[in-house]
């Protein structure tokens, strides 16, 4: 059937938190039962409801787990499915009942506190506003309007199931069915704080309109500004009868005088009782003396202990100089300290140079031992464009022990020291020939060549020649 022709909101019946309220002081809200009063009132609700259906209507109805509200519903379908005194065309077994959580009453906190804090609080929340008063560990209607809104979605998403029923009944609460007009309708926060509440058992019937498809409030909402302008025009009345009865003359704009009369506006937020939070702490007043020392520095005094400047890193203990031979104002200036001087001709026959090109008088024997003492970076490692494998033009080196490595180490440095390219020389290299090496080098392409390939000599000792000069730049650096 899709969308259902009428959604019907009622409000649960009388609860005994709505006679006693010290009651929310020792029973949780959610446990609080039905009066007497309120079963009366829940199955007349099922009687008005049986009324005003079609005896082909189908019913769904959704209901608040709160016990007052699960009561209200089980009064309901006691008359509503009774055959007294005519048969009921409505059948229990017929009839669909969900709980929805979402449904639930605003969460006015835990156990309620005494009824003097309790007013205290009704009191600060008519101040603050109905709509954003977070009651302290509970909720803010703010909040009941955020779950009310996904399960308006929800429900909206199951209109569009075709066996849908004719009729949406929602049993909830007094604030939940104005939050969920609310939300509907898109009323206003000050609107919605306007909004008197909902009577116990009171119909709220949203009808579908055949043409839009849209549903209309048969309802009029009662507002507290009507209520104003009711009370007032009542007493304007009645002075006036009394006027009348006594032959005296109305005085001019007397209830304009009345209504610019203001109260004193409360105190809730601060500390009303006055304020003693200081008197157990120390309030911080270091910016506050940093201000100071700014203004005195700007003005030509200079506070005692510091350098002038005012700042933190002023009052710091100075570091002591370490001064050389001759003291001056400018011993500690490295811009005035002669460079170190560097033996040019013993960096070049270490054959070592940092990637700047700056010599280093770090020996063979240090890298060995060096390299010797970090295995887990192996000297043969390329390090690739992306700092994770081989780069391009080097084959990836088979692992090697530490003795072999030792003596693979001892082995290139002599032949670097000796001039040598790589351990390639004109005769036999440890008996094999100088093409069969364990690797061969890429060419720009990153294309190795074949061992039984013909190339050019020259270019391949050139190549050579350039990646030797890398490796020593990358595996000699010391920075």
């Amino acid at each position: 059937m899709g969308r259902p022709r009428l959604i019907i909101l009622i409000r649960h019946a009388q609860s005994e938190g709505n006679k006693n309220r010290e009651i929310h002081q020792t029973i949780p809200d959610h446990r609080v039962k039905l009066t007497p009063e309120g079963w009366n009132q829940a199955r007349e609700a099922g009687r008005r409801l049986r009324a005003m259906l079609r005896p082909d209507d189908t019913l769904q109805f959704y209901t608040s787990p709160y016990r007052r509200t699960r009561e209200t519903t089980e009064g309901i379908l006691e008359t509503l499915t009774s055959d007294e005194p005519d048969p009921s065309p409505f059948k229990r077994s017929n009839l669909t009942v969900y709980e929805e959580p979402r449904l639930r009453e605003q969460d006015f906190g835990n156990f309620q506190p005494c009824s003097a804090e309790m007013e205290r609080m009704w009191q600060e929340r008519a101040d603050y506003g109905h709509f954003f008063y977070r009651i302290p560990n509970g909720e803010s209607a703010a909040d009941a309007y955020d779950r009310v809104s996904g399960f308006n979605e929800s429900l909206w998403r199951q209109f569009g199931e075709d066996d849908f029923p004719s009729v949406c009944v929602l049993v909830t609460h007094g604030l939940m069915s104005r939050v969920f007009l609310m939300k509907w309708y898109h009323f206003s926060v000050e609107y919605f704080e306007d909004l008197r509440n909902v009577n116990h058992c009171e119909f709220l019937i949203m009808k579908k309109q055949v043409d839009s498809g849209k549903y209309d409030l048969e309802n009029k909402l009662r507002t507290w500004s009507e209520l104003r302008r009711e009370k007032a025009a009542l007493k304007a009345k009645e002075e006036d009868k009394e006027l009348a009865d006594t032959g005296k003359e109305k005085e001019p704009k007397k209830l304009e005088r009345q209504d610019t009369t203001t109260l004193p506006q409360r105190k809730w937020g601060g500390c009303p009782q006055g304020c003693d939070h200081g008197k157990n702490f120390k309030i911080r007043r270091d910016l506050a003396e940093l201000r100071q020392h700014d203004e005195n520095s700007a003005n030509g005094f200079t506070h005692p202990g510091t350098n002038g400047n005012g700042t933190i890193a002023s009052r710091r203990t100075p570091a002591k100089k370490i001064q050389g031979p001759s003291v001056s104002d400018d011993s500690d200036d490295p811009r005035g300290i002669d460079p170190p001087h560097i033996d040019v001709t013993k960096a070049q026959e270490e054959v070592v140079s940092s990637p700047d090109g700056t010599p280093s008088y770090i020996t063979i024997d240090d890298r060995l031992r060096n390299a010797l003492k970090t295995p887990q970076k192996s000297s043969f490692l390329h390090t690739g464009r992306d700092f994770g494998g081989t780069y391009s033009g080097h084959a990836s080196e088979e692992e090697v022990s530490e003795n072999d490595a030792r003596e693979q180490l001892a082995a290139r440095a002599a032949r670097v020291k000796n001039g040598e390219r790589n351990g390639i020389t004109n005769g036999m290299t440890n008996g094999r020939e100088p093409s069969r090496t364990r690797h061969s080098h890429a060419n720009k392409l990153g294309d190795a060549p074949n061992s039984d390939q013909g190339s050019d000599g020259d270019n391949e000792a050139d190549d050579i020649d350039k990646a030797e000069q890398e490796d020593r730049s990358i595996r000699g650096s010391v920075y």
